[in-house]
């Protein structure tokens, strides 16, 4: 009797286990989230493109980056590339909706790249995007503050990070973004 309760026990944690496993993305392109505007956007329509992802804010000291990052999208949106922003309220910087969001994007700085719904980007409601980047690229990868950058090949494999103090227009950040799209 005493076997027959170990052997079910031992079923069930290793059934529970292969559960577990399967609820994170083994790729990217699994993912999906909602933009802006409330669509579904599904990372698998970004295969074979080089994509940025960055968390954002709108009333942070970083918050000028926009500029930097709306040229990136102008100068690489013809090439295979995306980019897409993330904002969130993790650190207290991010407006109450998503409209003002949209608003502070469209008006104040003119961004036309995509531009996800508010959500978490650390903690125990990460998003799934983030949650992906985690699990891929280390703890050390976590966001510490608004603008970290995330740079993902064009076979959706997370290969580089970058804080906040990272410009938009810092070479090793345009570098890396020119050498995966040579791929």
């Amino acid at each position: 009797m005493f076997l027959k309760i170990i052997n079910s026990l031992s079923i069930t944690f290793t059934l529970i286990f292969m559960i577990l496993q399967n609820t994170h993305a083994s790729n990217l392109y699994d993912l999906s989230f909602n933009s802006i505007d409330g669509d579904k956007i599904h990372l698998s329509d970004f295969q074979d493109k080089v994509i940025l992802i960055v968390n954002t804010a709108s009333f942070c000291g970083f918050t000028r980056q926009y500029y930097g990052l709306q040229e990136l999208w102008e100068k690489y949106q013809e090439k295979d590339f995306v980019l897409i922003g993330f904002p969130s309220d993790d650190f207290g910087q991010e407006a109450n909706t998503n409209s003002k969001v949209k608003k502070i994007c469209e008006i104040d700085f003119s961004i036309n790249f995509l531009i996800a719904e508010i959500s978490n980007i650390r903690g125990e409601n990460t998003n799934q995007v983030f949650k992906f980047l985690r699990e891929s690229l280390g703890r050390n990868s976590i966001p510490k503050w608004n603008f970290y950058k995330y740079i993902i090949n064009k076979k959706g494999e997370p290969v580089q990070w970058y804080a906040s103090l990272t410009n938009p227009k810092n070479r090793s950040l345009i570098n890396e973004i020119d050498r995966q799209l040579s791929y």
